[in-house]
């Protein structure tokens, strides 16, 4: 069996796919075509691009309705639905709030009262009206933003997805930086594809030993890690990480890390930010699910590598052919 591995930098990241079957030359024109799906993507849906459609709605849906691209539309609406089912845990109109806090420019500062209110009333998908007739997105107060850095590059990867299957290709791994990850059928070798999780603070992209966390076994499903990791900065001794907690309008506190599994890419990479800032609250919501999704999460604790671990939904799915969370034995609670 043929295998092709195809790579691109978009979203600022790298993109990479691990393709088999019979045609290398089928399987390389269908892996390119994919990637040239995501950057046309990333042109789409850049919140930093003023060319995109996503600034051009930031810049005008405050003055009336702006018409969308569908699938860009289809987009806003899924969104609009995992902000309701994680009680506003994932938001994509967090874009203030990320300004407000200095991590849209890196400068990083913790804000005043009044500059952070002023903000969070600018924040919500309440202020977000979505016209499903006409393909229309309009604010309903000036200096509201989207942003979909926190689901764009799973949506990316399931139209990437997408296109390879209608191509015939049944067998692939895709992956946008490492955190998320789409699995199509299994490899050629194995019942399922195999996903390393690193510890908290491990920048391995293949953990090992005590560095490992966990490891997913994915087969037609989707995974995605979020961590408070990179863009952070101190003040008096309390480190604020770039994650933010969109009800509060402040950093996450408690959780480190969170996983999802999902049948799709867009929704893993929403939920598993949406875990994050809920920490494990929020495997509850999981549990709720119909059907269950699988999750973990790694509490904060002081020291580079503590923290206590909490998961859902990985037992009951022991046998039953879907996803598997096992855990590293170092990594047991």
């Amino acid at each position: 069996m043929a295998f092709v591995r195809v790579a691109c930098r978009a979203m600022a990241t790298r993109f990479e796919m691990a393709l088999y079957g019979d045609d290398p030359v089928r399987l390389r024109a269908a892996g390119e075509e994919a990637l040239a799906e995501i950057r046309r993507l990333e042109a789409q849906l850049s919140f930093y691009r003023p060319s995109s459609e996503i600034s051009r709605i930031n810049q005008r849906a405050a003055d009336g309705p702006v018409r969308v691209e569908p699938g860009l539309f289809r987009l806003l609406l899924t969104a609009r639905r995992l902000h309701a089912e994680t009680g506003g845990a994932f938001d994509v109109t967090v874009a203030p709030l990320m300004r407000c806090w200095g991590f849209v420019n890196d400068t990083g500062r913790r804000p005043e009262p009044d500059t952070l209110a002023a903000a969070r009333a600018r924040t919500g998908m309440h202020l977000v009206r979505l016209d499903e007739a006409a393909f229309t997105v309009a604010f309903t107060r000036p200096g509201v933003q989207i942003d979909l850095g926190g689901i764009g590059k799973g949506f990316a990867l399931d139209e990437a997805a997408h296109l390879l299957r209608e191509a015939g290709i049944t067998r692939a791994l895709l992956h946008g930086g490492t955190s998320t990850v789409v699995a199509l059928g299994t490899p050629p070798d194995a019942p399922h594809w195999t996903i390393a999780i690193a510890r908290p603070g491990v920048q391995t992209a293949e953990p090992e030993g005590d560095d490992l966390l966990a490891q997913v076994h994915l087969a037609d499903a989707a995974l995605s890690v979020s961590a408070v990791w990179g863009k952070a900065f101190e003040v008096d001794g309390t480190v604020y990480g770039h994650v933010l907690d969109p009800r509060r309008g402040r950093p996450v506190e408690g959780a480190v890390l969170a996983a999802v599994v999902c049948p799709s890419a867009t929704e893993a990479d929403a939920r598993s930010t949406a875990l994050l800032v809920e920490g494990r609250a929020g495997l509850d919501r999981l549990a709720r699910h119909t059907p269950p999704l699988q999750g973990l999460v790694v509490d904060r604790a002081a020291g580079d590598r503590g923290g206590t671990l909490h998961r859902v939904g990985a037992p009951s799915q022991e046998g039953r052919g879907g996803p598997v969370i096992t855990l590293h034995p170092s990594a047991a609670p």
